[in-house]
């Protein structure tokens, strides 16, 4: 399984497909962080920078796991023995390259974008959101990647369709069956995000397990 998740990595660094949601890493941080963000509101600026890069995170992980043709990924099945041992590879390679640049994300405004280093509290808080936001774009690039949508155009309209649902779920009275991305964003600019923490963790993990089950399901029918 670890010989098949560098194997992964190292495909994907060599297509350079990273490239792509590296730039847009960068640029979303970049506008977040072009003024400096005032003490007291590092975590305000976390939530936000969480939940906004879940989209980010759907790229990378779609540009990992469409990184390889059908018939490499045949071979990759039939080498690992089951193909669950494939698409388990597929999906911790994803969240390496993800947890990777979300170590960036909770990082680089530890050097230039905030006033004042956060509380220990907000920063664990903020790393919990990050965590949270890598998990759900992972599902989501999966669920949008070439094994499941064939066509490229498609699988580019469902990633960023599917992230816009996501936002606008989580302003209706369903959102906590989803991933409640603007309540956590409120709650963390209200100072009220240790009170909701564990419910929202619950239903973006929740969100997650369901559609990472669905996307095992569906490459077992489509490899």
């Amino acid at each position: 399984m670890i010989h098949l998740v560098r194997f992964k990595l190292a495909a994907y660094a060599r297509s350079h497909r990273l490239l792509q949601p590296m730039i847009g890493l960068f640029a979303m941080l970049a506008i977040f962080y072009s003024t400096l963000t005032p003490p007291g509101k590092e975590l305000s600026a976390y939530a936000d920078s969480a939940g906004l890069l879940i989209l980010i995170f759907a790229w990378a992980a779609r540009g990992l796991l469409d990184t390889e043709p059908p018939t490499q990924r045949l071979i990759s099945m039939t080498a690992a023995g089951r193909p669950g041992r494939e698409i388990g590879a597929g999906l911790l390679a994803a969240l390496a390259v993800n947890l990777g640049m979300a170590a960036i994300a909770i990082g680089l405004p530890l050097v230039h974008g905030f006033a004042a280093l956060p509380a220990p509290a907000d920063l664990a808080l903020g790393i919990a959101l990050h965590v949270l936001g890598v998990s759900a774009g992972t599902a989501l690039g999966a669920l949008t990647s070439r094994p499941i949508l064939a066509s490229p155009a498609v699988s580019m309209l469902a990633l960023f369709g599917g992230y816009l649902a996501l936002l606008l779920i989580s302003l209706t009275p369903v959102g906590h069956l989803s991933v409640p991305i603007m309540p956590w964003m409120r709650a963390a600019n209200d100072g009220l995000l240790d009170t909701v923490m564990l419910p929202i963790s619950a239903a973006t993990l929740f969100w997650t397990a369901a559609s990472l089950v669905l996307y095992a399901r569906l490459r077992r029918l489509t490899p």
